[in-house]
């Protein structure tokens, strides 16, 4: 992995470059970015200019041996620590080395469900176990194989738990010539003994134009199909490719079906919707259902405050916008976009998805029917 490969960024590719060049590489990072933004690509790109044998001005060289196995995941001196599934309580990460070394190379921009897509792990509880950690510690404690610097990715250190305090000292005081770089989406999850071992690295989403640019000149999408998705997806890369490989015309249909419901209250037919509909979906495209729905409720709240030049809908999506905003508040609207928000994040980590859609279904159709809500308070009241 390369930095030109990634996309955007580019702050942040030359504050890396420059900490190499000025020889003030800090032994333990952590790079900090909300899923699909691509702070797990950018700790690779940086471990293998770290240790390139011809480094260019701005990147690696891309082509001596160091980085020709860090480009297939194989140098023996980069090691991964990531969440798994465990199946005793003895197993470690390189267990799943090879399913690791698969996904990241078909997906650097991968997220927690797209890796839990490669198991059959059901409900099963993704971490890094103590047999994990006692493994890094083994692994770190040996000599470079045969780069300048040892190097230890942790992708998610917020699964590691208390059992992460094992790897304080080695944190602090690591052997000579290694690199801890962490990976993490969420500050608030991570020990706090660790943060405050590690310098930070603050990686932002991506912005709208990035992600059309590169749906764009990468996968040949049409302009405004491009800018439609870069705004659904909101600065996730991962989420943009779910949303060009999905369906959006069988999103809309069901939408509007499912809107009519909930604003004329049909109490029997939304049931059977959240009862069968929603529920045959799937998980990963009741996902992208709502990041549809968001969106378009995004798109509502733009063409209600008179923001046209930022829409990207036309034909029967655009004409739903207009009629949608104009009898709904920015206030109910707003309500709407955080309750999908929440179902989203439910479904994510596997919540049953007929109670999830029929209470959803049920909150706004107190929301938008009845327009009596206390949004200070974070919920919805007759």
């Amino acid at each position: 992995m390369r930095f030109q490969n990634i996309i955007g960024h580019d702050n942040i590719k030359q504050h890396l470059v420059r900490t190499v060049q000025d020889n003030r590489v800090s032994h333990a990072q952590l790079f900090l970015g909300p899923e699909g933004s691509g702070s797990l690509a950018l700790a690779i790109a940086y471990a293998q200019f770290v240790n390139c044998e011809d480094k260019q001005p701005t990147d690696s060289c891309g082509v001596c041996p160091s980085c020709r196995k860090y480009e297939k995941l194989i140098h023996p001196d980069l090691h991964f620590s990531y969440p798994f599934f465990a199946k005793s309580s003895g197993e470690v990460a390189v267990h799943y080395i090879d399913a690791w070394r698969k996904a990241l190379t078909e997906n650097p921009y991968l997220g927690m469900n797209s890796w839990r897509a490669q198991f059959d792990a059901q409900n099963k509880q993704a971490n890094i176990n103590i047999a994990e950690v006692h493994d890094i510690i083994k692994k770190l404690s040996l000599k470079a194989f045969e780069s300048e610097y040892k190097v230890l990715i942790m992708w998610l250190p917020e699964y590691l738990d208390t059992q992460g305090n094992a790897l304080l000292k080695l944190i602090e005081e690591p052997p000579e010539k290694t690199l801890f770089l962490l990976v993490a989406e969420n500050q608030d999850r991570i020990l706090n003994t660790i943060i405050s071992r590690t310098q930070l690295v603050k990686v932002h989403k991506l912005s709208h134009e990035e992600i059309g640019r590169y749906l764009m000149e990468e996968k040949g999408v049409d302009p405004l199909k491009a800018g439609e998705i870069s705004f659904l997806a909101d600065g996730n890369i991962q989420s943009a490719m779910e949303l060009l490989h999905s369906d959006s015309n069988a999103f809309f249909d069901l939408m509007i079906q499912w809107l009519r419901l909930v604003v004329t209250d049909t109490g029997l037919k939304l049931i059977q919707l959240s009862d069968v509909d929603f529920p045959k979906l799937g998980r990963e495209n009741q996902k992208n259902f709502l990041l549809y729905t968001i969106g378009m409720m995004r798109q509502i709240v733009l063409k209600s405050q008179g923001l046209d030049s930022l829409i990207f809908l036309q034909d029967k999506e655009l004409d739903f916008i207009t009629k949608f905003s104009e009898i709904f508040t920015l206030e109910q609207l707003t309500a709407a976009v955080n309750l999908l928000e929440k179902t989203h994040y439910a479904v994510e980590r596997n919540a049953n998805a007929k109670i999830l859609f029929l209470d959803l279904s049920l909150q706004l159709v107190l929301l938008f029917k009845y327009k009596t809500f206390r949004p200070e308070a974070d919920s919805i009241y007759i």
